[in-house]
């Protein structure tokens, strides 16, 4: 069964609090700080000048402590960030929009408990947080929205396998001209884990983009 991951229909409100120069591996960003409505912190990171372009490269990445920052194999997370920063990179031109709601919006904590009920259980990534009460995917893409507005971008070209995350920045009313495929990371630790990820969220993972939209929403 494929489960719809979060959708917002509403465009959240977000506060930039600051910016400064982010030096990397892959070239210099500008690190911006936006703070919600609800008070949770995000960052984007910023190469040239994407508003001036017509649909400049964006990837939402939602923040993955153990993936990004801990060298988990468990997950395609942080290959998945690294090769969009590089794309960035090598286009000289881009964003990286990092939403902090770690394990699909459940919290890292629990994303912990729930990798409990996945070694203890044999559960996959959605019957662990199910099993946990929480639902299969509770991210909410309608701040990226918001700091995409305060960026001056409107229009983009998405770098995800995820579907539902191009549905969400969408009602959300981004418009996603074209989906890029990034396809990083996979390992023999998270070959269930992806499986899942194609089976219940209808993750593409083949080199095929999808073709522009009409520039609806």
């Amino acid at each position: 069964m494929t489960h719809e991951a979060a959708r917002t229909t509403e465009r959240s409100k977000a506060r930039e609090t600051g910016q400064a120069r982010l030096p990397t591996r892959w070239g210099e960003f500008r690190i911006h700080g936006f703070e919600a409505a609800n008070g949770s912190e995000h960052v984007a990171l910023v190469m040239g000048d994407p508003a001036g372009s017509s649909a400049p490269l964006v990837r939402v990445h939602s923040e993955c402590l153990t993936g990004d920052a801990l060298f988990s194999q468990r997950c395609d997370c942080g290959p998945q960030l690294e090769a969009a920063m590089r794309r960035i990179g090598e286009a000289g031109e881009g964003i990286i929009i990092y939403l902090r709601q770690e394990g699909r919006g459940i919290g890292l904590l629990n994303k912990i408990r729930a990798y409990g009920v996945q070694d203890r259980e044999g559960a996959d990534t959605v019957e662990a947080n199910e099993a946990l009460g929480f639902a299969p995917d509770a991210r909410d893409y309608g701040v990226a929205a918001a700091m995409l507005e305060s960026l001056g971008v409107e229009r983009l070209r998405l770098m995800t396998n995820n579907p539902g995350k191009v549905a969400g920045l969408e009602s959300a009313g981004v418009v996603v001209v074209e989906r890029l495929p990034i396809l990083a990371g996979r390992n023999p630790h998270n070959h269930a884990y992806l499986e899942t990820k194609a089976a219940k969220f209808g993750h593409h993972f083949d080199e095929s983009t999808d073709p522009p939209s009409s520039g609806g929403n």
